[in-house]
């Protein structure tokens, strides 16, 4: 009969412990499931923005996030976050201000956040953009204003990039055109200057030093070049014969003559229906090409890699001017008479469309 009972007495022990693993295994099944099981394969879950500042204890982190609705349970959150630790040596969960989704579950959750995959805002700068451009465009994204920007890009930072010219006046031209991603927070025309700056040192500055440089152009006077060339060429296939051009204006000391720098001495930009006007060409201006020989004081756009390698490898040829027709192609010449027959042409051909 004793026998009988211990084994009773074991088989319910071994059958309570069975059924409270069964139980807490369910329970942390259902704890670290996603908050949102969507119904339709095809609906796109919501995302929720959770901020978590410097400092939080992961308690607090777990709060937040239930809070939010990102999880089910702080207390399957703290069992994980501890999980966490034991398994790796290095690393924790970082502050910053994450896109997350409900239809994720806990542990893809937790890993984003110590991976540290904060929210990021994109941006794009076009080849050709000035600074004027750029701080338009974030004051109309609701970045920051575009004085802020300005200001930012009249401080040269020297000590972070010793490779930049001395005695620029503005970062004009070696904020290097291409998409971008910054963290949510962490938004600051200073953050934006420097990811274009290191773009810059990463793409363009190595071109540089490898280039032929036929012209022995400084830095300073490559970025020049390049973005003026930038500015006048629209088809890809033309880039290197516009350099060209350049580059034998430049050998032969005639004035460069580029539209562009006349645009932006005096901040207006022409087009078909008002194309600069001989009292336009005519003022006075560091930036004015017509009046001024050699290359302006500055660059006036952000050149992209294309454009600054022509001017190291610019075409041999004998063009020494060229007309625009106003469709992003030009009519070359080897003679003023020549380039005056082609303004003709041009003008003919627009007073009859």
């Amino acid at each position: 009969m004793k026998r009988i009972l211990k084994w009773s007495f074991f088989l319910v022990t071994i059958g309570a412990l069975g059924w409270g693993a069964w139980r807490s295994w369910t329970w942390w099944q259902w704890a670290t499931a996603p908050p949102l099981v969507s119904q339709v394969e095809e609906a796109t879950p919501p995302s929720i923005r959770v901020e978590i500042p410097p400092g939080t204890a992961v308690q607090q982190i777990g709060s937040t996030l239930e809070k939010a609705g990102v999880i089910r349970s702080t207390v399957a959150w703290n069992l994980w976050a501890r999980w966490l630790r034991l398994q790796r040596e290095t690393g924790d969960f970082q502050a910053g201000v994450y896109q997350l989704s409900p239809a994720e579950p806990l542990e893809e959750v937790a890993s984003k956040i110590w991976r540290g995959e904060v929210m990021q805002q994109r941006f794009t700068i076009p080849e050709g953009w000035s600074i004027s451009q750029m701080a338009q465009y974030f004051e109309k994204e609701g970045w920051f204003s575009a004085k802020e920007f300005i200001d930012a890009a009249r401080q040269v930072p020297y000590a972070q990039f010793p490779w930049l010219p001395n005695g620029l006046p503005h970062l004009e031209g070696y904020l290097y055109p291409d998409t971008y991603q910054l963290a949510d927070g962490e938004i600051t025309p200073q953050a934006a200057i420097e990811q274009m700056l290191r773009r810059f040192e990463q793409v363009a500055l190595p071109a540089y030093r490898q280039g032929k440089n036929p012209l022995q152009l400084s830095l300073h006077q490559w970025v020049t070049l390049g973005s003026i060339v930038e500015k006048e060429s629209v088809v890809p296939q033309e880039r290197q014969r516009i350099a060209g051009v350049f580059t034998q204006r430049l050998k032969k000391g005639m004035k460069l003559e580029a539209d562009p720098t006349v645009e932006y001495g005096l901040g207006i930009r022409q087009t078909v229906d008002q194309p600069l006007t001989f009292q336009q060409v005519e003022t006075p201006s560091p930036y004015n090409t017509y009046l001024n020989p050699g290359l302006p004081p500055t660059a006036i756009a952000s050149p992209g890699i294309a454009s600054l390698e022509a001017t190291l490898s610019p075409e041999e040829t004998d063009y020494l001017y060229f007309m625009a027709r106003y469709d992003g192609t030009h009519i070359f010449s080897r003679t003023l008479e020549e380039h005056q027959a082609a303004i003709a042409t041009v003008e003919q051909q627009l007073n009859s469309q």
